[in-house]
């Protein structure tokens, strides 16, 4: 019988030489949503649907949010176990997360589906989402609304391990949708 591949073999990249985390668990520096939050106002209430070990769901609370954190599996950060691709929740808020790169489209489609019209999702993701035949459909049905480059590299640690990966050759920005918006999508950047 023949073993069933992991994730973390189909998430890898055939250019890379090492296998991506096994749950495409790569932290957000906490200074991306400290960054985020000196643009951009969020409902009080704030759903963390991909919570990791809480680095962005720590500075939303800091800042006065109340945020729901959950997550695929327990990291040991008090947050609720939902797979959030196949759930059925319906959010009277906003979503703010760092979503497995591997699934980020989805992702997206599923967080807007998850709330209310007038009602932001904010995902942090690679500056190169922006790419691709499949991803142009989601933006033509759904632009997101902003689009925040940094223009200093910011940070995601494999396993949320900064002393490990201090650094990145990575570009990121934060996609933010309003749900029901159907404008051009405006460029700014931070950092």
């Amino acid at each position: 019988m023949n073993k069933a591949p992991t994730f973390a073999t189909l998430a890898s990249s055939n250019h890379s030489k090492s296998t991506r985390e096994e749950n495409d668990f790569y932290a957000t520096e906490p200074k991306a949503t400290e960054l985020l939050l000196e643009v951009e106002k969020f409902s009080k209430d704030i759903w963390e649907c991909a919570n990791g070990k809480s680095h962005i769901s720590n500075v939303l609370e800091a800042h006065g949010y109340r945020v729901w954190k959950t997550d695929i599996i327990d990291r040991g950060y008090e947050d609720d176990i939902v797979d959030f691709l196949t759930s059925n929740i319906k959010f009277n808020g906003d979503i703010i997360t760092n979503p497995p790169y591997v699934s980020c489209a989805s992702f997206v489609e599923k967080a807007l589906d998850s709330v209310e019209k007038g009602h932001k999702v904010a995902m942090f993701v690679k500056l190169l989402f922006l790419e691709g035949k499949s991803r142009k459909k989601l933006f033509t049905e759904n632009p997101p609304k902003i689009v925040y480059v940094s223009s200093s590299r910011l940070n995601c640690a494999r396993n949320g391990d900064f002393e490990k990966y201090k650094s990145s050759s990575v570009a990121y920005a934060w996609f933010v949708w309003e749900k029901g918006y159907k404008g051009n999508t405006v460029i700014k950047w931070i950092n």
